[in-house]
C-alpha cells in the first residue's frame, strides 16, 4: 500500500475520491433526517435513498460514455455538473419542499453511476492487476473510515446550521474534487471500443460480458440477493434507532459511525484476505458478518445492536473490496465502463425494489421481523457462493479452482485468456 500512495497520480486519485465521498456522505444522511424531521415519516426518509438508487439505474448510458471517452477530463466534467446539482436542495424549508429531495437525489444518482464507472475504470488503468486487491482494500478502508466523522459531522451540522451549510459544503467538494482529479499527470489513451456495434449491442455489451463469465455472473447473483436485504435496511434502520432503542432520528449518525469503525477494521485486512482466500471467499465473510449484524440488531438493546452495526460495516468494505477487485481483474479495459454500469443496474434494480417496498412495508410490519428476513437473505448470499466451484484469480495472471468451501487445486497459468487487458498494467 505504501508503494501506491508513493505515486503522486494515485495520491490524487483517493484523496479526491475521498473528499467527493465526505462531502456526499455528510449530505446523504442530513438530508435523510431533514425529511424524516420535516415529514415525521420512516418511509419518507427511506425514499431519499429510494431516489438516488433509481437514478443509478440510467448508469448503462454513463457506461457506454466511459469506454467511448478519455476518463479522467469526463470526471472532471462530472464533478463539476454535480457541484451544480445539489444547489437546488437550498431551496427546502418545508415538508412542501420533500420532493426537491427526491429530484436532486435521482439526478445525483445518474451522475453517481457514471462517475462511478469512469473512477473504476480510471484506476483500472492506472494500476497493475495485482496491485488491484491492495488499491481496493486500501479505497474502501479510507471511504468507510469517513463514516466515523462523516455522519456525525452531518447530523452535528444539521442540528446547529441547519440543511443549506451542508449542501454549500457538498457542492464545494466535488469542485475541489474536479481539481484534483486535473492534477493528474498520466497520459490516458481513448478506449479501443468497438466503434461499429449498434447502440443497443454497446450499451448492452457489459450485461452480456457478466453473463459468459462464470466467476463474475456467480458473484453477481450473490450480491444481487446481499443488495435486497441491503435495501430493505435504509428504512428498517430508522425503526431501529425509533422504536427499538427509542433514541431521536439524529442518533443514526452515531450508528453510521460504528459502521465506519467496523468498515476500518475490515478494509485494513481486506487486501491480505483476498491474497491468502481469494475475492470470492472475501465477499462470503462479509456476507456472513452482514447476516450476524443484522440479526443482533433485531433486539432491543444498544449492548446487541452496536456489535450488530459494527459488524454490519465490517461487511461493507470485505463485499466491495472482493467484488471490484474481481471484476477489475476479469475485465477488458475497453469493457470495463459498460461491465461496471451492468453491475450497476444488475444491483440497482433489485436494491430499488428492496427500499421502494421496505419504506412500505415499515409501516406494516414489525421491523424485528424485516430484520430476520434481512438475516437470511444474507445467510442464503454466502451459502449459494459457498457451493459454487469457481474459477478465481489470485494473483495476476494465475487462476485456482477454487471450492468456497476452501480446498484449491493446482493453479493454472491464463495469460492467453486474461480479461485484463493492456490498460490494467502501469504505463
Amino acid at each position: 500500500m505504501r508503494a501506491l500512495l508513493a505515486r503522486r497520480d494515485i495520491r490524487l486519485l483517493v484523496l479526491a475520491r475521498l473528499i467527493d465521498m465526505a462531502g456526499s456522505n455528510a449530505l446523504w444522511i442530513a438530508l435523510g433526517i431533514r425529511v424524516k424531521e420535516l415529514t415525521g415519516s420512516n418511509s419518507a426518509a427511506g425514499l431519499v435513498f429510494f431516489a438516488f438508487i433509481l437514478g443509478t439505474l440510467g448508469a448503462p448510458l454513463g457506461g457506454a460514455l466511459v469506454d467511448r471517452v478519455r476518463r479522467r477530463p469526463l470526471l472532471i466534467v462530472l464533478n463539476l455538473a454535480s457541484t451544480v446539482l445539489v444547489l437546488p436542495l437550498l431551496l427546502v424549508h418545508d415538508r412542501h419542499g420533500v420532493w426537491i429531495c427526491y429530484v436532486v437525489m435521482a439526478l445525483y444518482g445518474l451522475a453517481s453511476g457514471a462517475t462511478s464507472s469512469a473512477m473504476t475504470a480510471l484506476t483500472q488503468s492506472l494500476i497493475s492487476p495485482e496491485h488491484l486487491g491492495d488499491a481496493n482494500g486500501l479505497l474502501q478502508t479510507l471511504l468507510q473510515g469517513l463514516r466515523l466523522i462523516a455522519p456525525l459531522l452531518g447530523a452535528g451540522a444539521l442540528s446547529a446550521f441547519g440543511l443549506g451549510p451542508l449542501v454549500v459544503g457538498d457542492a464545494a467538494t466535488f469542485a475541489l474534487a474536479a481539481l484534483l482529479i486535473a492534477l493528474i499527470r498520466q497520459r490516458e489513451d481513448r478506449p479501443q471500443s468497438a466503434q461499429q456495434e449498434e447502440a443497443g449491442a454497446n450499451i448492452a455489451a457489459g450485461f452480456r460480458y457478466i453473463a459468459r463469465t462464470a466467476d463474475l455472473r456467480q458473484l453477481t447473483v450473490a450480491v444481487v440477493l446481499a443488495v435486497v436485504a441491503f435495501g430493505f435496511s435504509e428504512s428498517v434502520l430508522f425503526a431501529v434507532v425509533d422504536a427499538g432503542l427509542h433514541r431521536p432520528p439524529t442518533f443514526l449518525g452515531v450508528l453510521s459511525s460504528l459502521e465506519g469503525a467496523g468498515a476500518i477494521a475490515a478494509g485494513v485486512g481486506a487486501a491480505v484476505l483476498m491474497r491468502r482466500a481469494g475475492e470470492g471467499r472475501t465477499v462470503m465473510l462479509g456476507l456472513a458478518c452482514a447476516a450476524a449484524g443484522f440479526s443482533l440488531s433485531a433486539a432491543p438493546s444498544l449492548l446487541a445492536v452496536a456489535p450488530g452495526t459494527l459488524l454490519i460495516g465490517a461487511s461493507l468494505p470485505l463485499i466491495i473490496a472482493g467484488v471490484m477487485t474481481l471484476f477489475q481483474r476479469r475485465t477488458p479495459a475497453s469493457l470495463m465502463g459498460r461491465t461496471d454500469a451492468a453491475l450497476s443496474v444488475l444491483i440497482g434494480v433489485p436494491q430499488t425494489t428492496a427500499i421502494a417496498a421496505g419504506a412500505a412495508l415499515i409501516a406494516l410490519v414489525d421491523y424485528r421481523v424485516m430484520l430476520a428476513t434481512m438475516a437470511v437473505l444474507m445467510a442464503a448470499s454466502a451459502l449459494y457462493l459457498a457451493t459454487r466451484t469457481t474459477r478465481l484469480p489470485t494473483e495476476a495472471g494465475v487462476t485456482t479452482q477454487v471450492r468456497a468451501g476452501g480446498r484449491t487445486t493446482e493453479p493454472q497459468n491464463h495469460h492467453g485468456d486474461s480479461a485484463v487487458g493492456d490498460g490494467a498494467a502501469d504505463r
